[in-house]
C-alpha cells in the first residue's frame, strides 16, 4: 500500500528541516511531498500534489495557518490536518476544533508526540481507506448490482454498442451464459386489457408476471437470456445447430395465446432474424420490431417470424451497417492507420457479397449518407471537405469500380477526420482564448481563482485544468502569476505609485505576499527593482548627453 502524502507548511525553514529530519516518516507510513513558507503556497501546492495530510503552523506571514485549514477542509472534504501553535489560547484551539482540524499541537515540537500522533493518524486513514475498498462489501455490493449489470449489457447488444471483441470480457465480467451456435431475438408484448381485470394489476406488476410465465414455459425448449426493454420483455434466444424457426414461431405462439387467456389481454410476439454472432444482435431486433408492425396487419397467429413475411435477403448485406459504425468511430476519435484498416475491411467485406457495380454503389450511397450525417454534427465545411460540387450521389454513379470507392471513402473520411480535429483544436484554443481574456481583465480580482473562472466558461475544473496547461504550457496558477508579476513590471516602470498599492491593483490584498512572490520570480524585491531600475535611466540619460 502506498504512503501517505504529507505537505509541511511554516515560514521558519529551520523547523520544516527540524520535522523533516526528526521524523521517521518512511516506517510510519507517511511521505513528505513537499513543504511551503506561507499559506498561499501552501494552497498552491495542495492542487499540484493533493497529499493526504497538511502539517502547519499557525502563526505565518500571507495566510495563517487556520485560514489555509479553512480553505482546505472547503476544497479537500478528506484532508487531515495538525497545526502547531505557539499560543496556548483557547481561541486558537476553539477555533481549529470548529474547522474540524485532527491534532493541535503547542509548541516546542516533540519527535515523539508528533509520531504518536502520526502513527494513530496512519490507523485512522487505514480505517478510511479500507472502508472505501473494503473488498468484502464491494463483491457484495457488485453481486447485488450483477441484474442490472446483465440487463444494461444485454440492452447495449440490441442497440449495437458493443463490438464482437469485447463483448467476451461482459460475459466473463458479469458471469453470463451466452453461448450457442445460433442466436435470435423474440420481443414479447402485452396490450392493454380490453377488460378490466379482476385484480386490477399495475401494467409493470402485468410485464413481470409475463416475463415470469413466459419464462416458465420455456424452461427445457431452448436456453435464453430475457430483460425488460421500452415496457416490452426481449428474449435472447440461444439456437442449436439444427434449429428449426417453424417450431420455435409455433412455441411462442402458443404462450401468446396461453398469456393472454390468463392476463385477459392479448399477447403478441415478433422474432428477428437468426444469426451466429452476439454482435449482430441489433438487427435481429430491428426485424423483431418489423416482425410486430406486421402482427398489427395480420389477423391470424399471435407470433410472427420477419423472415415468413419479408423476402430473403442475403445476410452478409447487412454487414455494412456495422463496419459503417467501426469507420464512423474511426474517423472520431481513432488513427489513420485504423480508419484505413476499417474502411479495407468494409471494402473487402462487401466484395465478398459479389455483386454488381451498381450495388456497390447503391450501398456507397448509405455511407454518404453517414458522412453528410457526420460532417453536419460537428458543423464541418461541406465545401472543404466533398469539393465544389456537393451532389456526391451522382459523383458515386460515375466510379466504376471497388478499388475507386475504396479511392474515395480513404480520401473523404480522412479529411473529415482533419476537420474534426481542426474543429476540436479551435474549439479549445476558443476556450483558452477567453480565459487569457478574463484574466487580463480580472486579474486585479483577489479571488480570481480556478473555480471562479471556470463557472464563467461553464466548464469543469478538470477539463479546464487539462487543456490549459496542454494550449499554454503552465498550469492556471502560474500563469496568473506570471501574468500579475508582468502587470507588476509596468507599474514600477511606468508610475511612482507605492508598493502596497500596486499590490492591490494587480490582485494581492497582502502587500508583503506580493514582494514574496516578485523576489521569488525576479530575485529582488519590488522597492529594489525600482531603485535599480531609476539607478539605469539615470546611467543612460547621463550616457546620452
Amino acid at each position: 500500500m502506498n504512503n501517505y502524502k504529507v505537505l509541511l507548511v511554516d515560514d521558519e525553514q529551520e523547523v520544516i528541516n527540524l520535522v523533516i529530519r526528526k521524523i521517521d516518516w518512511e516506517s510510519l507510513g507517511f511521505q513528505v511531498i513537499g513543504y511551503a513558507q506561507n499559506g498561499e503556497e501552501a494552497i498552491e501546492l495542495a492542487e499540484l500534489e493533493t497529499p493526504d495530510v497538511v502539517v502547519t503552523d499557525i502563526k505565518m506571514p500571507f495566510m495563517d495557518g487556520l485560514t489555509l485549514s479553512r480553505k482546505l477542509k472547503k476544497k479537500y472534504e478528506d484532508i487531515k490536518i495538525i497545526i502547531f501553535s505557539g499560543f496556548d489560547e483557547f481561541e486558537y484551539a476553539r477555533e481549529a476544533i470548529k474547522i474540524e482540524v485532527e491534532e493541535y499541537i503547542l509548541k516546542p515540537i516533540h519527535s515523539e508526540e508528533l509520531s504518536e500522533i502520526l502513527r494513530k493518524l496512519k490507523e485512522s486513514l487505514d480505517k478510511e481507506r479500507s472502508a472505501k475498498w473494503n473488498i468484502a462489501k464491494l463483491q457484495q455490493y457488485y453481486e447485488n448490482s450483477l441484474p442490472i449489470l446483465r440487463d444494461q449489457f444485454f440492452i447495449s447488444l440490441i442497440q449495437g454498442r458493443i463490438e464482437e471483441n469485447f463483448i467476451e470480457n461482459y460475459k466473463i465480467d458479469y458471469q453470463i451464459h451466452l453461448d450457442a451456435p445460433y442466436y435470435v431475438i423474440a420481443i414479447m408484448h402485452m396490450k392493454d386489457p380490453k377488460e378490466k381485470v379482476q385484480y386490477e394489476i399495475r401494467p409493470e406488476l402485468m410485464r413481470v408476471s409475463l416475463r415470469q410465465f413466459t419464462d416458465e414455459s420455456l424452461e427445457g425448449y431452448c436456453s435464453f437470456k430475457s430483460f425488460f426493454y421500452f415496457g416490452d420483455v426481449i428474449y435472447i434466444l440461444m439456437l442449436s445447430e439444427d434449429y428449426n424457426m417453424k417450431e420455435c414461431t409455433d412455441k411462442l405462439d402458443k404462450i401468446c395465446k396461453r398469456a393472454g387467456r390468463i392476463f385477459h389481454t392479448e399477447v403478441v410476439a415478433g422474432l428477428g432474424k437468426v444469426y451466429d454472432q452476439l454482435s449482430m444482435l441489433q438487427y435481429s431486433y430491428e426485424g423483431a420490431k418489423n416482425a410486430m408492425f406486421y402482427k398489427e396487419e395480420e389477423e391470424e397467429g399471435q407470433a410472427v417470424y420477419i423472415d415468413e413475411i419479408e423476402p430473403l435477403l442475403d445476410e452478409k448485406f447487412v454487414l455494412y451497417d456495422q463496419n459503417v459504425d467501426l469507420i464512423i468511430r474511426e474517423i472520431k476519435i481513432g488513427d489513420k492507420e485504423n480508419l484505413e484498416k476499417q474502411i479495407n475491411d468494409f471494402i473487402h467485406k462487401i466484395k465478398e457479397i459479389k455483386r454488381s457495380i451498381y450495388q456497390y454503389q447503391i450501398i456507397l450511397m448509405g455511407v454518404v449518407t453517414e458522412m453528410y450525417k457526420l460532417a453536419g454534427s460537428y458543423q464541418l465545411d461541406g465545401m472543404e471537405i466533398f469539393g465544389g460540387n456537393l451532389d456526391l450521389y451522382s459523383q458515386i454513379l460515375k466510379i466504376e469500380s471497388l478499388d475507386g470507392i475504396r479511392q474515395w471513402m480513404l480520401g473523404t473520411c480522412m479529411k473529415i477526420r482533419r476537420s474534426i480535429r481542426k474543429e476540436r483544436t479551435n474549439t479549445a484554443q476558443v476556450l483558452i482564448q477567453k480565459a487569457e481574456d478574463y484574466i487580463g481583465v480580472h486579474y486585479g480580482d483577489s479571488d480570481l481563482s480556478i473555480e471562479k473562472i471556470c463557472h464563467e466558461l461553464n466548464v469543469s475544473s478538470a477539463y479546464f485544468s487539462t487543456i490549459f496547461k496542454r494550449e499554454t504550457g503552465k498550469t492556471f496558477l502560474n500563469y496568473l502569476t506570471d501574468t500579475r508579476m508582468e502587470k507588476a513590471i509596468l507599474l514600477l516602470d511606468g508610475t511612482e505609485e507605492k508598493s502596497y498599492v500596486i499590490s492591490e491593483k494587480i490582485g494581492y490584498s497582502e502587500p508583503n505576499y506580493f514582494s514574496y512572490v516578485f523576489k521569488k520570480k525576479y530575485g529582488i524585491s519590488p522597492s529594489k527593482y525600482r531603485k535599480l531600475r531609476l539607478e539605469q535611466k539615470e546611467s543612460d540619460d547621463q550616457e546620452s548627453i
